[in-house]
């Protein structure tokens, strides 16, 4: 079987179950996106939340795809950055007793944590701190790190650092393996447009986007945008939420309907795709069992609080998934 490796921001997800979306105007957080937030405005989130009720959990769009993988039996490892603390601590235990080997940096910075406001219809807006995530660097990656592995996958989070993107990016085409990269959120994909563009064409072999990410990212309707996409890379994948997910390859297409599902939370569900997606790809199945996979993974785990399923929940989708055809 296959070996992936993923690298991402290394954080704790703080998830927040709030009654109102005027919580996120007064916050001035836009539903639905990433807002990356400083140290002050960190800590006025969580104040402004704290009534609410809330989990924690080892997240980060990157380390949640690798969770779904490795949950699924696929070897994985994760490059990130966390603080020596108690947060850092917790996410290193969790990377281990999921499988997951970690190839983690520590410093003597805070660990990255993502406050996740959950609204009542399943949304979710991220007020991201990230801390010693943000100190993963070009430094910090060696040649051996990227061997035996065969797909690396990296969030789109990680474009605000170009430098460590680009040495990753070379690093793993150099060592042979298949790239995948998640666009990761539509107000990142605004800001990083022509950066992404370029990456695309030169590393990317398989794309994730949502619509508003695609649309972002191309100006084009999902139909559009995922034929264009496929010209830069050999697989292109836009989801677009209750209607499914549309792959395009050279000589493929396929319209994937979605599972139906009771959305409780939608953290996760790109990430879980992405992880269905590629165990599919890993496992030899053809594009249209590769979005189903990933279908059943995101509905499952939208009918959570979080991006983490527990042991039972993985057990009944592991025998889904070997009868999805």
């Amino acid at each position: 079987m296959a070996k992936v490796l993923g690298m991402g921001n290394a954080l704790v997800d703080i998830m927040t179950r709030i009654d109102d979306d005027a919580l996120l105007e007064a916050l001035r957080l836009p539903k639905g996106s990433m807002q990356l937030v400083d140290t002050e405005m960190s800590i006025i989130v969580s104040h402004a939340t704290a009534h609410f009720p809330r989990t924690m959990s080892s997240g980060g769009s990157a380390a949640n795809t690798i969770h779904g993988l490795a949950k699924l039996g696929i070897e994985t490892a994760f490059i990130g950055s966390v603080g020596a603390d108690e947060i850092g601590v917790f996410f290193i235990s969790d990377l281990a007793n999921n499988n997951i080997k970690p190839i983690l940096n520590q410093s003597n910075t805070p660990s990255g944590i993502a406050i996740a406001l959950v609204s009542p219809d399943g949304e979710r807006t991220f007020a991201t701190h990230l801390g010693a995530a943000i100190e993963l660097s070009a430094e910090h990656l060696q040649h051996h790190l990227f061997e035996g592995f065969d797909f690396f996958y990296v969030e789109g989070y990680l474009v605000q650092n170009e430098a460590l993107l680009y040495k990753a990016l070379e690093m793993a085409k150099s060592a042979g393996l298949i790239v995948a990269l998640d666009l990761a959120s539509y107000n990142v994909v605004e800001v990083k447009r022509d950066f992404l563009t370029e990456i695309l064409e030169k590393y990317v072999d398989i794309v994730f986007a949502n619509e508003e990410e695609a649309k972002s990212l191309t100006g084009l309707s999902p139909h559009e945008a995922v034929n264009h996409l496929a010209k830069s890379c050999s697989i292109a994948v836009v989801k677009i939420g209750e209607n499914g997910s549309l792959i395009r390859s050279a000589d493929e297409f396929s319209h994937v309907e979605a599972n139906k599902a009771q959305a409780i939370d939608t953290t996760g569900a790109g990430d879980l795709y992405a992880a269905g997606f590629i165990f599919g790809l890993a496992s030899g199945y053809p594009l249209d069992r590769c979005g189903k996979i990933g279908s059943l993974l995101a509905a499952n785990v939208i009918e959570v609080i979080g991006a983490k399923m527990d042991q039972a929940h993985w057990n009944r989708l592991t025998a889904l998934v070997e009868h999805t055809v």
